[in-house]
């Protein structure tokens, strides 16, 4: 690895830093701000969103097509998108992917307060906003490491992982009171103009504290190198099979928590909302404290974090009232992010530095692209067999799936062990021939 003279220290002081040691990175520092903007406005521009098409449809089919439309690029480009962070500069890249996300957001917004927004435009504009997050998510997920460096990485996976969640907080929020007050459309002129922010620090980051890697021109960049690469990783093979089954069956907590409030518990829209805030309060409770992760993800973490939210999510559906089931979902939520930020650190802090962009596009491929695959299949696993059974399966599946790669690694490590022991054998005989013989 290349790293500039003008870099400055911060490998000595790593330990005391703690939990908030990726902000002494002076790139980090100033990224994260500003995508804290960025991710509230992005949560102020789903709600709103939602609220546009039922206002414009009054229909929950045209609902689910628009998640469906802003979700689809994800599995048609996230690979391609993590071939393209290995070979230009990420930065460039993910300015260009905001600048377009801003665009799409401020020409809904001026739809919107114009009184010309039609359905169409809100399925076009969806999936541009799709288009342009299919591209910036593994660019920007690889790009961490060269803010931070790897020693760093999973501080830093951890940190924007409690950035996402705090704006969860905030951002539903603050667009529901804008709603109320001005409508929708400022909600969309609001996410297009925080954009503005993360692309002034994009342009604003220093380029020579950037760990950067030289690699070979001749190496080469398709993305089926980076498949051939996790199929003969097993460990990472493993993780990315761990984190695609919670991505679809467990984690379409969405349905799930619609379902129980509406049918089961017999609630309204203001008790629907209040489970996704308990979920949340879990969600950045697991990221602060995954701040505090070592510098050496394992894979243990993320068996042992997917297996505890299979059984807790397993145990969520047998709460007999809204209360307990409310009082559950913080815990779903905790084992949730705690597994997914293990996964993160540990498949970046893995991956070879030529294939990092391309492993992380495997990555969020399945991480983001398997909830729209598994929500239509929960969905209509608590239509026709109850809401409860919606989490049963899904908790159930994870947890089982969890354990039988938990049972793998345990078998492997202890081939791995013997292995490493009979050399060891092998190298001391040899030296006690030597011995003897001498």
């Amino acid at each position: 690895m290349t790293e500039s003279s003008k870099r400055p220290d911060v490998s000595s002081r790593s330990e005391r830093a703690g939990a908030l040691r990726s902000f002494r990175h002076r790139n980090f520092r100033l990224f994260f701000g500003f995508n804290l903007i960025s991710n509230i406005g992005t949560w102020v521009q789903r709600v709103a969103q939602d609220w546009l098409v039922l206002q414009l449809t009054h229909s929950g089919t045209a609902l689910g097509l628009v998640t469906a439309l802003q979700f689809l690029p994800v599995l048609l480009f996230s690979l391609h998108g993590g071939a393209l962070a290995d070979r230009v500069d990420k930065r460039i890249v993910l300015i260009i992917t905001n600048v377009g996300s801003g665009l799409s957001a401020l020409i809904l917004g001026i739809l919107v307060m114009t009184h010309h927004v039609q359905i169409w435009q809100v399925y076009v504009l969806a999936t541009s906003l799709g288009l342009f997050g299919a591209i910036d998510s593994p660019v920007r997920q690889s790009f961490a490491v060269e803010m931070v460096g790897p020693d760093d990485l999973p501080n830093a996976v951890s940190l924007n992982s409690a950035n996402f969640n705090g704006a969860r907080l905030i951002g539903p929020a603050l667009s529901g009171l804008m709603i109320n007050a001005f409508g929708t459309g400022p909600s969309f002129i609001l996410n297009g103009i925080s954009f503005i922010g993360v692309i002034i620090a994009l342009m604003s980051l220093r380029s020579e504290e950037l760990y950067r890697t030289s690699a070979s021109k001749e190496v080469d960049r398709s993305v089926r190198v980076g498949l051939r690469y996790v199929r003969a990783r097993p460990e990472l093979l493993a993780a990315i099979v761990i984190v695609g089954t919670m991505s679809v069956c467990g984690l379409n907590f969405q349905i799930s928590m619609a379902l129980m409030a509406k049918y089961q518990f017999g609630r309204g829209a203001g008790a629907y909302g209040l489970l996704g805030s308990a979920l949340a309060v879990g969600s950045l409770l697991a990221a602060v404290l995954s701040a505090r992760l070592g510098r050496n993800p394992q894979l243990k973490y993320v068996i042992s974090g997917a297996t505890a939210f299979g059984i807790v999510t397993f145990v969520s559906a047998l709460m007999p009232n809204y209360q307990t089931f409310a009082l559950a979902l913080p815990f779903c939520g905790f084992y949730a992010i705690m597994t997914i930020v293990a996964a993160s650190s540990f498949i970046q802090a893995s991956a070879s530095p030529e294939l990092h962009g391309r492993v992380v596009g495997i990555y969020m491929l399945v991480y983001v692209g398997g909830t729209p695959i598994g929500s239509p299949f929960i969905g209509w696993i608590g239509e026709v067999a109850g809401p409860r059974w919606s989490l049963f399966i899904g908790g159930g599946v994870t947890a089982i799936v969890s354990a039988l790669i938990g049972v793998w690694d345990l078998r492997r490590l202890a081939r791995l062990t013997r292995g490493s022991r009979t050399s060891d054998d092998q190298f001391d005989g040899q030296n006690n021939g030597l011995r003897d013989g001498g």
